[in-house]
């Protein structure tokens, strides 16, 4: 068993439920003989992903791992409940649930949490058991600093990685070593190998810095006379990270500093709830949208869309759509913020950006793959070259799509930015989100929107 091994309950918790939860909607409509249309796969691709990000969040397995049964029953039927409550209000919202057999979706309903517990309690029979000790592997760190402790604290902390550490091993002195410190010292580095080879050790992590590099080698070739598996704790957290994790380019192991959370298969769930999720709300908003742009029309002169060079994917230049609400269109070296009670307003104009449906085209620029629903919001041109010049990391916020909304926006930070420190707490904001993205993230976001948009604030 090596530290890259995925525990049974684990792979259930990431892959099968989603897929069981998948799979009973598409049995019980052959069992109940309803035919099994596009939208009982939206449904199913629904349910997927917003059921993989409830259950990582209620996570019943903590209470599997504690023996409390009662209590996973419970957490499992409560993350079911949170995924169908979900459903229920994107359904009424879009006006989906008309379309879809009552019957069938009451049975799924019902049927899916007795099979999510059926499955769990297979496993739970078939797979190994943490609290066995002869399951559990046993651990020692090399280097009690920051970056081993944090290494004990999560395994303390994932009983399903079937790890236990035993203690620490460095060579500094007792004055030196973190207050923090909660496991065993058990010796210097010159003490490891006898001690490996007496407790029959399976696993050290060394965390060591580079120039400790001769100690190393002069414990690794001790290590060579035991069986122990030997890993390296890389020391990355002394940089800002932002969605770090571990690659390889050609072969060559690469660690990832700062990346975009959008790869793999978090790039597909994005793109697909952003689909699904415009070409809903632009069905259900195609008569407000064309008595808007009616409206515009007859109120000002000059087009109906305005259309705006702002920084998308990568920092490249893209159009962005807005229903015009100013008698003017900048898009120059210099652009001037939108104010209270600004001159500029066309009769409309005004009501349009308080109300955020000057917006609703932009829309459009997420079905074409320029634009997310949830990301940055996009600034013009000139204020992306201008503020990137004053404030740290600024260009990193364009490392995703930008949004319509944005966590920056449902945190008070909507609208003019008229200091140099609101447009680096709008920053801080979107970088935040960037390093913490997350389906179920991106739905709170989409729902406070709503209730700031009703609330008006911040908007002219």
């Amino acid at each position: 068993m090596t530290v890259n091994n995925i525990p049974l309950m684990l792979f259930f918790q990431r892959v099968l439920d989603p897929i069981i939860i998948m799979g009973c909607l598409y049995v019980l409509s052959f069992v109940l003989g309803v035919p099994f249309s596009g939208y009982s796969l939206v449904l199913m691709v629904l349910a997927f992903f917003i059921s993989s990000s409830v259950y990582q969040y209620v996570d019943p397995y903590r209470s599997w791992r504690a023996g409390r049964r009662f209590a996973y029953v419970r957490d499992v039927v409560m993350g079911w409940g949170g995924t169908v409550v979900i459903l229920l209000l994107l359904g009424s919202v879009s006006g989906l649930t008309s379309y879809y057999n009552r019957t069938l979706v009451l049975a799924w309903f019902i049927v899916t949490p007795i099979a999510l517990l059926l499955s769990h309690l297979t496993a739970d029979t078939f797979g190994a058991d943490p609290a066995k000790e002869s399951n559990v592997r046993s651990v020692l760190i090399v280097g009690a600093n920051d970056v081993g402790i944090k290494f004990a604290q999560t395994v303390e902390r994932n009983p399903l990685l079937y790890m236990s550490v035993n203690g620490f091993f460095d060579d500094r002195a007792e004055e030196r070593r973190p207050e923090n410190l909660r496991h065993p010292m058990l010796g210097k580095m010159c003490d490891i190998a006898a001690y490996v080879r007496e407790h029959h050790i399976q696993m050290i992590f060394i965390s060591q810095p580079i120039s400790a590099q001769p100690r190393i080698r002069k414990l690794l070739d001790e290590l060579q006379d035991t069986t122990a598996s030997v890993y390296f704790l890389p020391d990355i957290y002394v940089f800002d990270l932002m969605q770090a994790r571990f690659d390889n380019v050609g072969g060559m192991p690469v660690i990832a500093i700062c990346e975009s959370p959008f790869t793999g298969i978090n790039s597909m769930v994005k793109r697909i709830s952003d689909i699904v999720l415009a070409v809903l709300i632009q069905l259900l908003l195609l008569p407000i949208m064309l008595v808007i742009a009616l409206a515009v029309k007859l109120t000002s002169r000059g087009p109906v869309i305005f259309r705006q060079r702002r920084y998308g994917l990568n920092g490249e230049e893209i159009i962005v759509y807005k229903f015009r609400s100013m008698t003017v269109a900048e898009d120059g070296a210099k652009v001037v913020q939108a104010t209270k009670n600004d001159q500029r307003l066309t009769r409309i104009g005004g009501f349009l950006r308080r109300s955020s449906l000057d917006e609703l085209p932009q829309f459009i620029n997420v079905i074409q793959g320029r634009m997310s629903i949830v990301g940055p919001r996009p600034h013009a041109v000139a204020h992306n070259e201008q503020y990137r010049k004053l404030i740290k990391g600024y260009m990193l916020r364009h490392k995703v799509k930008p949004g319509i909304t944005g966590w920056a926006q449902v945190n008070g930070l909507r609208g003019e930015t008229e200091t140099l420190d609101k447009m680096e707490a709008r920053i801080h904001y979107d970088l935040e989100y960037l390093r913490n993205w997350s389906l179920w993230l991106d739905l709170w976001i989409v729902v406070r929107t709503v209730l700031v948009v009703l609330k008006r604030e911040n908007a002219h």
